[in-house]
């Protein structure tokens, strides 16, 4: 039994669904249940009845949880002693991302952090890579995520995806794509539906990059979901972040860019000043908790 089964247990009774638990701290459906089921074990007893559409504590559970809970309030208590005895109480650290992140990557990290370290407040102010870059320079931000950093700025790699095209179903292009993916020159001259996430790095950049012009684009939008819907309705094709895509894929046809175009996004420090005791903290802290969750760890 560790911490997280305890969070877990707490997790699943204020959510009411092992899925939505596990959302929320952080591991796969799977993972939850089979936690639940290796503690229930080792307790000798039930905490949950599983229903159908939800799960019920038990009696004897419900005495678990409220333990469960105290244990995990002392922790947070301790934890905020520690950061006043450090001077980190009431620290702020401001952090700069681009919108797909903030959805995607930085939930679950920034969770852990505020969890590992109460006193210290995480402010997240969302732009494009441009102005997140800008914030940097002029030391507006002390951190930031950016794309494609230089190893000169030792960055944090917080994760990678590749680019993906998103056709609707029935597009002739899908018939054609052989098994390694499809090629920028076949997406070119297609309506296409220009999706930009709030960065520089798009549809039209990756065609730049690699020699070609986007010849028809019919819709341009900030939003990779609203891309997805266009598509799904037969106005265009797109290019879009395969960490982007909508869980509900009915109506679309997925296929991978032949050769992979990767994009990787990692948190770099401010240069404009040198990085306050509780920037490196958070540095620290993330870059353990992204390593563990690169190695699949709960």
């Amino acid at each position: 039994m560790n911490l997280a089964h305890w969070r877990l247990l707490v997790a699943v009774a204020d959510e009411g669904t092992i899925s939505r638990a596990a959302d929320r701290v952080g591991i796969t459906q799977s993972g939850a249940s089979q936690a639940i089921g290796q503690l229930e074990a080792a307790l000798g007893f039930p905490v949950f009845v599983r229903e159908r559409r939800q799960v019920d504590v038990t009696a004897l559970g419900q005495q678990v949880i409220d333990h469960a809970r105290r244990m995990l309030d002392g922790l947070q208590a301790i934890r905020a002693l520690a950061d006043d005895s450090q001077g980190l109480s009431g620290a702020r650290i401001r952090l700069a991302t681009f919108p797909s992140i903030v959805s995607t990557v930085l939930p679950t990290l920034l969770r852990d952090f505020q969890r590992r370290h109460p006193g210290i407040e995480v402010v997240v102010v969302e732009g494009t890579d441009e102005e997140v870059e800008q914030w940097l320079a002029s030391g507006a931000v002390d951190v930031g995520v950016v794309m494609n950093p230089a190893p000169a700025r030792s960055p944090l790699a917080l994760g990678s995806d590749v680019w993906v095209a998103v056709l609707a179903q029935a597009h002739p292009l899908g018939r054609h794509a052989t098994e390694r993916g499809i090629a920028l020159e076949e997406l070119a001259a297609e309506p296409f539906i220009l999706a930009t996430g709030g960065c520089t790095v798009n549809g039209q950049r990756l065609m730049e990059d690699a020699g070609l012009q986007l010849t028809d684009v019919r819709i341009t939008v900030r939003d990779w979901a609203s891309a997805c819907v266009l598509v799904r309705e037969g106005l265009g094709v797109s290019l879009v972040p395969e960490s982007t895509l909508p869980l509900d894929r009915q109506g679309l046809r997925v296929l991978p860019v032949a050769p992979v175009i990767r994009r990787v996004f990692g948190l770099v420090c401010s240069p404009a000043a040198p990085a306050s005791r509780a920037t490196q903290v958070f540095m620290q802290v993330l870059g353990a908790a992204a390593a563990a969750s690169a190695s699949g760890s709960v």
